[in-house]
């Protein structure tokens, strides 16, 4: 069974940009429909990533608060961490937000597709459901993923920042590859959680880009909390044996190969726009997945906007927000 849907505008992701652009557009008048293939909404970001991430860094802070006053003669017995009451309530949270913004959604009236979707013509977008979708305008928010790096094998102790923050377990020993703010805040986390963590990073320092004056005071807190810090290194090679995963590092302070219960690739994100057919729908995006726009946020095609992570740095989700409302508000004809 196929059917076909006529709207206004289409948004393509669900994200802080998507659902933003959304609900501005419809609050101008447009008729909207909003296609994501999970079945919440909010993205990566409200889903697997910024909101679970700083949820359990507040946990975690507090205890790292707690355990700070036993220096000032005020002592608590260790915590005792019952991960699966933590899981729970950190999906809870989740659930909330995302239900709200489920309702916020129906009560602008807002058509909402679980799918994935993509283009095929400058007019029609296909789900993965047989539904088409014929639009007059369109957003593109289809965000990124995290990056795939080759030299590590096909493991299930091998995370990305998505499976990390699933909290299967507190592994012994944790490598870290990706000294970013994905790497060092989910580093945070399972080290006060109890897991002996690394981290490795190919720049000469933590948080390559930021200012030193923020950097050195984070760094000083890590290390007092992580078993290694290698900046200036690289992974070499990665090996899955029985006793764990096997790491051989590259670099003037690499240390010997050493053996790791789960690593945690943190190596950054790349753009989504080589999955969204964006040639049948003669939208130019470059070699690395990113969707050129101008000041208005579109693309080569007039009627075609696009926003967030996959128009490029930084891939935050206020940016993505604030792209989203100018994309919506150009579409409405402000």
């Amino acid at each position: 069974m196929t059917s076909a849907i006529k709207t206004d505008l289409l948004v393509l992701g669900a994200g802080p940009g998507g659902y933003t652009a959304a609900f501005r557009a419809a609050d101008l008048g447009l008729s909207v429909v909003l296609v994501d293939k999970r079945a919440t909404l909010g993205g990566v970001c409200l889903n697997v990533g910024c909101i679970p991430s700083k949820a359990l860094l507040h946990c975690t802070g507090v205890m790292s608060a707690a355990s700070a006053l036993n220096a000032m003669g005020i002592d608590y017995p260790a915590p005792n961490v019952n991960l699966p009451r933590l899981r729970d309530w950190k999906q809870t949270l989740v659930s909330k937000l995302c239900a709200g913004l489920t309702g916020l959604a129906g009560k602008r009236n807002i058509r909402v597709l679980q799918a994935e979707g993509m283009f095929s013509s400058p007019h029609q977008l296909s789900l993965t459901d047989g539904t088409t979708v014929n639009f007059r305008q369109a957003i593109i928010a289809a965000g990124s993923r995290p990056v795939k790096l080759p030299v590590f094998p096909d493991d299930p102790r091998i995370m990305d920042s998505s499976g990390a923050l699933e909290l299967e377990d507190i592994p012994e020993s944790m490598l870290v590859v990706g000294g970013g703010v994905i790497g060092l805040e989910l580093a945070s986390v399972y080290a006060a959680l109890g897991a002996r963590v690394s981290i490795v990073e190919m720049a000469d320092k933590l948080l390559a880009g930021c200012d030193d004056d923020l950097v050195k005071p984070l760094a000083h807190h890590l290390k007092s909390r992580c078993e290694a810090i290698w900046t200036g290194t690289r992974v070499q090679s990665a090996k899955a044996t029985s006793a764990g995963i096997r790491i051989v590092l590259d670099g003037p302070k690499a240390p010997a190969p050493q053996i790791f219960d789960k690593v945690l690739v943190a190596a950054g994100r790349q753009p989504n726009g080589d999955r969204i057919g964006a040639g049948n729908a003669e939208i130019h995006a470059d070699e690395h997945g990113f969707i050129p726009v101008d000041r208005q946020q579109r693309t080569n095609q007039a009627h075609i906007f696009a926003i967030g992570d996959i128009v490029g740095q930084p891939m935050l989700a206020h940016k993505a927000s604030y792209e989203g409302k100018i994309a919506a508000e150009v579409a409405a004809g402000l």
